[in-house]
């Protein structure tokens, strides 16, 4: 007799399985008033088929078998030919390529959002708050324009060679950004340009066409960058076996030591970079981050005999279009007409929509189930011949409402994101005027940003020996928390970052205007230590640990299978988001608190001494506090979706 964790893995009869999946549409239609529209789940004749009969709505019709294609979410390799034996491609092995991709991008990420606004301000010589907004864009284009990226991954290119394209395009990116930086005629003159001059604006500016060089090569790095975001934790995590024991728990801890990878890249763009260019000059800054990015890429195209891939499914965004124009086109059709006849479905086990398993019916969002009311006449010319804009199946329908479920969670870490892209830029300005040294240790401005990188890599090298146990003999929960405790967990640990961050800069102003530092914003007070930036750096870290870790995990296990990688894209898509939102609000802030005829300077002037940033602090702790409030009402309204064994064994034997 074989093992019962063999016995697990074997795939249920052709019968049960597709009974498992099959649902059975009423016998008698007129009891539609008295049950759940869920239960009217119609499935089709496939007559696509010769040979197979129409049978009675509600009779025990089996279909003929399909003919035997690559289907489903089976793994397939990078041929697109199913895997003869799995035991060899996937796990751990091929998840540790993917990690050292995602490090070379995540270290090039920072490296020039925390370079680029120096490089701006003292090389092209551009005012400081323009090149941290011009930085704040590019980070924001970067993640915004993710859904590019997911929307190519899941339709056509699959996520290998949606990494594969979009990571040569990074690599040109910044070779032209070394380029930029090494060439003398890209940039402008730097005769006469000292730190008087600088903060006088009396440098000579940047030309025109310099600028539109330095800002294409940003944008293709963006660009870039955009295209991996979305697939490189889906990609890693397609690596494991969805019917194999502990997958959760696998998933869990891939989800953990892929942000870990992103830290580790952090931790090298905030000290190994900076030394370099602070010691060998621009150049060679870029040109580090350009060669670590092509090492990656390299090892990345060495592990594909290993990968596991998925078939894409079809443009995604065409069917959300398709069921959005049935939905409207039937918006004045009943379910109590007696033109109803259920609501549609192909039969079998098998879904429609390649790459994705069947999806049951829910209840929510009822008025996108008009887009698959079937009603008489709608297959007159037989189920090939279905008009997918006038009629979708109940799976596609429910793939729309997967997506507008998971919207407002994506859509409440936003306000994170603008946290972190203010602190990114804020405190590097409050850094400046305080005094770096530990001992003989002269720790440079633009790395203080490591320290909320090492807060992320201790909590998560201790997250399963300190976090999980305790919070599992509090919860009960088998991880610690659930996906969404955990997001809420980092939302609440961002409020405390920025109220202390409020506190702390209202003092640093104080000592400042006391001891005579109002105008010397850029002179370190020696006797005012940079370490108390450590408090707020270290709670945002914890929180993004917590949010960010979390949500790529939720989306990945939530989104709809044909959609996995659209699904991650919602998270770079919120942080993007919040990048463009922190500009938004520096230039309504800027705007708002100026006064030049009444001598009234911005919150955010140029001088931190002179401005007000612990009112910005206070500001951004009100909203985030906010965006906790709403994130706790989505969250308990919110329903994960359930995935039987059956349905999963179904998925992956398609």
């Amino acid at each position: 007799m074989a093992p019962a964790s063999a016995m697990e893995l074997e795939a249920p009869p052709p019968v049960a399985a597709a009974a498992a999946k099959e649902i059975k549409s009423p016998e008698v239609l007129s009891s539609l008033q008295r049950k759940k529209l869920g239960a009217h789940f119609l499935e089709s004749d496939e007559r696509r088929f010769s040979g197979a009969a129409r049978t009675p709505l509600g009779g025990g019709y089996e279909p003929p078998p399909p003919p035997p294609s690559v289907a489903g979410t089976t793994p397939v390799n990078i041929r697109g030919e199913p895997i003869a034996d799995l035991s060899r491609t996937g796990g751990w092995v091929a998840a540790f390529f993917i990690f050292g991709n995602e490090m070379a991008e995540r270290m090039a990420y920072f490296g020039l959002s925390v370079n680029m606004v120096v490089f701006m301000f003292k090389v092209m010589h551009r005012p400081f708050t323009s090149s941290a907004n011009a930085v704040n864009n590019f980070l924001g284009i970067s993640q915004a324009s993710s859904v590019l990226g997911g929307f190519l991954a899941d339709a056509y290119l699959g996520r290998y060679w949606t990494i594969a394209i979009f990571t040569t395009m990074y690599l040109l990116g910044l070779i032209a950004l070394t380029v930029s930086a090494s060439v003398p005629a890209l940039v402008p003159s730097q005769e006469g340009c000292d730190k008087l001059a600088m903060l006088l604006g009396a440098c000579a500016p940047a030309e025109p066409w310099q600028m539109a060089y330095l800002q294409t090569a940003l944008y293709v790095t963006a660009f870039g960058a955009a295209g991996i975001r979305p697939c490189v934790s889906s990609f890693g995590a397609d690596q494991f076996d969805e019917r194999s024991p502990g997958y959760k728990r696998r998933l869990d801890r891939f989800f953990n030591l892929f942000y870990l990878a992103v830290t580790l890249g952090a931790i090298a763009a905030f000290t190994a970079v900076v030394y370099i260019q602070m010691h060998r000059g621009w150049a060679a800054a870029f040109g580090t981050l350009a060669l670590a990015m092509g090492t990656s890429n390299a090892l990345f195209f060495v592990g594909t005999p290993l990968y596991r891939h998925r078939v894409p499914g079809g443009s995604p965004l065409t069917r959300v279009a398709q069921v959005l124009v049935a939905a409207f086109r039937k918006r004045n059709a009943a379910f109590d007409s007696g033109d109803f006849v259920g609501l549609y479905e192909v039969a079998g086990a098998k879904s429609a929509i390649r790459g994705s398993a069947k999806i049951d019916h829910t209840d929510d969002f009822r008025w996108l189930d008009k887009a698959a009311l079937q009603l008489e006449g709608d297959l007159a010319g037989g189920e090939e011949e279905a008009d997918p804009w006038r009629l979708c199946t109940v799976t596609q329908v429910e793939e729309v409402k997967i997506l507008l479920r998971l919207l407002p969670v994506p859509a409440c870490t936003v306000m994170l994101s603008v946290v972190l892209t203010e602190f990114l830029t804020l405190s590097v300005q409050q850094a400046y005027t305080l005094n770096t040294r530990v001992a003989a240790l002269h720790l440079p401005v633009t790395c203080m940003p490591v320290f909320p990188c090492l807060a992320i890599f201790l909590i998560l090298a201790l997250y399963y020996q300190t976090f999980a146990p305790l919070a599992r003999r509090l919860t009960g929960h088998p991880h610690g928390a659930s996906q969404l405790q955990r997001v809420g967990l980092g939302l609440f640990f961002s409020i405390l970052s920025v109220a202390w961050a409020g506190l702390f800069e209202r003092y640093r102003r104080g000592y400042a205007v006391r001891h005579g530092y109002l105008g010397l914003f850029l002179s370190p007070m020696p006797d005012l230590s940079a370490y108390w930036l450590l408090i707020q750096y270290c709670l945002i870290g914890v929180a993004e640990v917590f949010c960010l870790v979390a949500l790529l995990e939720f989306l990945y296990q939530e989104a709809p299978d044909a959609m996995r990688s659209v699904g991650s894209a919602y998270a770079a898509v919120a942080g993007g988001l919040g990048c463009f939102l922190a500009s938004a609000l520096n230039t309504a802030v800027d705007a708002a608190t100026r006064d030049d005829r009444a001598g009234r300077p911005s919150w955010l002037a140029q001088n931190i001494n002179v401005g007000r940033f612990d009112y910005l602090y206070w500001l951004l702790a009100v909203l985030s506090t906010i965006n906790l409030l709403v994130f706790v009402y989505v969250a308990k309204r919110y329903k994960y979706r359930a995935r039987t064994d059956a349905q999963a064994t179904v998925v992956n034997r398609q």
